[in-house]
């Protein structure tokens, strides 16, 4: 194990919290030399040397890891690009960022020989790419969907097991840490989905881009839609899910109507939960806080601790001689909320299997493909709408 000399970039919620554990665990083998902010005069309360120069970082002879922790995609590209290029290993937390360029950001990792580590960009606390590295590096697997986004499951938990209105679960969540100002990444399932996208390359080597995927959040549920999902004994929970079919792989994010036998059901708060699907080894579940900056943090570490013995990634599924297709075409039963004609006819449904209308309230329960789905991506967002995928078990 090698000594580690971090330049680190951003000192928000997570670099805090790395910066915190690394000072109560006394790590005598990793130290933060430097870190870079936007704003120095922005007074953060410890003993560290500041720079809003990156090349305070990026010349410094004596730093032999860089940690980027910023919450902007295009420069953390830039300095996640320039540190492969000066062959400085990097630890990596924007899955934004890892979404729309990780394609490029493999070869570059070979090109030079330097290795770029994100785990904790995708679930939080929980290892799942490594895992899905090391453990699940064959053909068996089948399926990865769960929870990835704290914030929203943490809004959603207030709502169903404490009574709060939307409106105020959300304010908790930004009071506490779990969501941002502006909230749209993490409630209309932005967040979700770029996570999505890094754990789908490492579990079965394919590569989406964003724009392909059907995502929908929790931003246009109400109250009708609570009150339907109690009557039918489930909890909506905001599901990312990448599924392989044979020579077929789909994916989406989207509100689930789960019920009380899945693991899911009772993943609660901030935590995030993930069911990994095999042929013959069946589900297996992993657990763990998805958001806050401690938890987060403790993931940015195991990174670091990783590049101390020089571990990366080995994209292993890539090298499969054939891949699965990425397809839309796929059936959900789905629960849709509208309120117009138009808006009932924007989902083509292949068959109804329940339905209701009032003066007030108006859902179909019924099949619907994902192609369907994605197509009306934009209008199924207005307020007068909710639609939520509904397993039948």
């Amino acid at each position: 194990m090698k000594n580690l000399t971090i330049g680190l970039f951003g000192f928000g919620n997570v670099g805090r919290g790395l910066y915190d554990v690394l000072e109560r665990i006394n790590s005598q083998s990793v130290t933060i030399k430097t870190i870079c902010v936007r704003n120095l005069a922005k007074n953060r309360g410890v003993e560290a040397h500041f720079t809003d120069n990156p090349d305070d970082i990026f010349e410094d002879k004596d730093i032999n890891l860089i940690v980027e922790l910023i919450d902007d995609a295009d420069a953390a590209y830039d300095i996640v690009k320039r540190a492969l290029k000066k062959r400085i290993p990097v630890v990596s937390g924007n899955k934004k960022m890892l979404a729309y360029h990780i394609i490029e950001l493999i070869d570059l990792q070979e090109q030079y020989n330097t290795p770029l580590l994100y785990d904790a960009s995708a679930c939080g606390s929980i290892p799942v790419i490594r895992n899905l590295e090391e453990y699940y590096d064959n053909d068996l697997l089948c399926s990865v969907k769960g929870i990835l986004n704290g914030s929203s499951n943490f809004i959603l938990s207030k709502i169903f097991n404490e009574h709060m209105s939307y409106g105020d679960a959300l304010r908790l969540a930004q009071e506490l840490g779990f969501a941002e100002s502006n909230p749209t990444l993490d409630i209309d399932g932005w967040d979700s989905l770029f996570k999505l996208i890094i754990v789908t390359m490492h579990a079965f080597g394919v590569y989406v881009t964003p724009e392909e995927i059907f995502t929908y959040g929790i931003s246009t549920m109400n109250d009708a839609d609570i009150r339907f999902t109690k009557e039918k004994d489930r909890r909506i929970k905001l599901v990312a899910h990448v599924e392989k079919f044979d020579d077929r792989l789909i994916m989406c994010v989207i509100p689930q109507l789960i019920s009380r036998n899945k693991y899911i059901y009772g993943v609660e708060d901030e935590f995030n939960g993930v069911v990994i699907k095999g042929l013959f080894y069946g589900k297996q579940f992993m657990f763990g806080r998805g958001a806050g900056g401690h938890p987060t943090g403790s993931a940015v570490l195991s990174d670091i601790t990783a590049c101390a013995y020089n571990y990366r990634y080995e994209y292993k599924k890539r090298n499969n001689s054939v891949l699965p297709a990425y397809t839309k075409e796929h059936t959900f039963r789905v629960y849709f909320r509208y309120k117009t004609a138009e808006q009932r006819n924007l989902l083509n449904f292949s068959k109804v299997r329940e339905q209701y209308s009032s003066d007030d309230y108006n859902y179909i329960v019924g099949d619907v493909t994902i192609a369907n789905l994605k197509a009306h991506q934009e209008e199924l967002r207005h307020p007068d709408c909710f639609v939520a995928a509904y397993p039948f078990d």
